[in-house]
């Protein structure tokens, strides 16, 4: 750091308009002069989620052939992602937090790493162990104060930067402004890139009838007054439709995400976190994912705080809310309960998440209700997702012993306190009916029943 940001970092919001002018116009440079600063065997952090900072991306890509052994971090992204295409992985390598649709396939080929972590201890990874040498963002222009806003993600975004000895951003006048703890000083950004285009857009599902169904399932276990986390996809959406009729009133907001969804139930005065026992009247999160309209209704809106995702996910935090109400999916889950979300046997699919966090932390809050929700088949209908055991060299997600609700289409299962027989006996009953008859013949093979 230099001086000049000692400086600046030290009497923060007392900088001069005239001092905070200087310091952008002197470090304001283009995306291809930022890069140049990136070495071979860096390892540098990229922002993620709905804020790639796709121009330094594109910069770097163009510049990965001068390169070699750079590692990139990165968490959730979405769309293209040249920076992972065969041949690249010997100048750019990445190493990934959690898998998606555009680094599933390099993963399991071996061209790019993953890092199996819980959310909530990402960020001491970065603080104690990674420790970038350079981080790329996406932030807002600052403000009179010369403070920028890490808008719809602060996840691990913040920490990750906060860690790093170097910090290039891409200034986006299109990132929204939130509250909460989403803020980093002018000072502590060596090179800021000006640019301008709208954050990745990730559009809520439509909602098929086996969604839709799941959703009024677990609607019914909402009681007014309670505290959601949950995630995107059709089963969250499914939720969140069901809700709009259900005549609950009073809910709040407390999740590592959300989307479009909300917005109704806002609209609708269905949630209004007036009932929270934390943050009381604020919905709390970690990052956004959506459409243009969810990040316009963000932009400046006191109801909404974004926090590091080790504060959203931390297990004696959530559990302060009461009446939490956490829901988690799942790619399969055993006769005992094992649940497994993030690979099909030993191809890595996308990660544990924030699931064991709120899984384990909605189980201590007064009232919670953690639950696991599924569709009862995978490939139109030719396989169950309830399964006498799980895929060899699949991993657990959530312990048999931390499962509470287990939801499909056709009805609910509760698991706790449930013996090996009861549990067979109820996640079958909930099973679809073309496989019950199966299942109850393993289970019985297993000596469960």
């Amino acid at each position: 750091m230099t001086l000049m940001q000692n400086t600046l970092s030290l009497v923060g919001s007392t900088i001069s308009t005239h001092h905070l002018r200087q310091y952008y116009q002197q470090n304001k440079t283009t995306a291809s002069e930022a890069v140049t600063t990136i070495c071979s065997g860096d390892r540098v952090f990229m922002m993620g989620m709905s804020s790639v900072p796709m121009t330094l991306m594109k910069a770097l890509v163009a510049r990965a052939p001068e390169l070699e052994g750079v590692e990139l971090l990165q968490m959730l992204t979405f769309g293209d992602a040249d920076y992972i295409a065969p041949g690249l992985e010997r100048h750019l390598r990445v190493n990934s937090l959690f898998l998606s649709a555009n680094t599933r396939a390099a993963v399991n080929e071996g061209r790019a790493d993953f890092i199996p972590a819980f959310l909530s201890e990402i960020p001491d990874l970065f603080r104690i162990y990674y420790k970038p040498e350079v981080a790329l963002i996406q932030v807002s222009p600052p403000d009179k104060e010369g403070y920028c806003s890490f808008g719809a993600d602060v996840s691990i975004s913040k920490p990750a930067t906060l860690a790093a000895k170097k910090v290039i951003a891409e200034l986006n006048p299109q990132v929204p402004r939130t509250f909460g703890d989403s803020l980093i000083h002018l000072s502590q950004i060596d090179q800021v890139v000006e640019v301008d285009y709208p954050l990745t857009e990730v559009a809520m599902s439509s909602g098929d009838a086996v969604e839709l169904l799941i959703g009024q399932h677990i609607a019914a276990l909402i009681e007014d007054g309670a505290t959601l986390q949950m995630g995107i996809g059709g089963i969250p959406d499914g939720v969140l439709s069901a809700l709009k009729d259900a005549g609950i009133r009073d809910l709040g907001i407390h999740t590592e995400m959300f989307s479009d969804g909300v917005i109704e139930l806002v609209e609708k005065g269905i949630i209004t976190n007036a009932r929270k026992t934390l943050h009381p009247g604020k919905m709390v999160a970690s990052f956004l994912l959506g459409t243009q309209r969810l990040y316009s209704f963000v932009n400046n809106n006191p109801m909404v705080e974004m926090y590091p995702i080790d504060y959203t996910n931390n297990l004696s935090v959530i559990a302060q809310n009461e009446k939490m109400v956490a829901i988690n999916s799942a790619l399969e889950i055993d006769l005992t309960g094992q649940v497994c979300a993030d690979s099909i046997g030993p191809r890595f699919f996308s990660g544990v998440g924030g699931q064991a966090d709120f899984i384990r932390g909605t189980a201590r809050s007064k009232g919670g209700k953690p639950i696991i929700a599924l569709s009862s088949t995978a490939k139109a209908g030719t396989l169950s997702r309830i399964v006498p055991t799980l895929k060899p060299g699949a991993g657990v997600t959530t312990t048999r012993n931390d499962v509470h609700y287990v939801v499909t289409e056709y009805g609910i299962a509760y698991l706790r306190g449930k013996n090996i027989r009861q549990r067979v006996q109820a996640l079958i009953a909930i099973a679809h009916p073309q496989f019950r008859a199966e299942l109850t013949y393993r289970a019985k093979e297993l000596n469960y029943l």
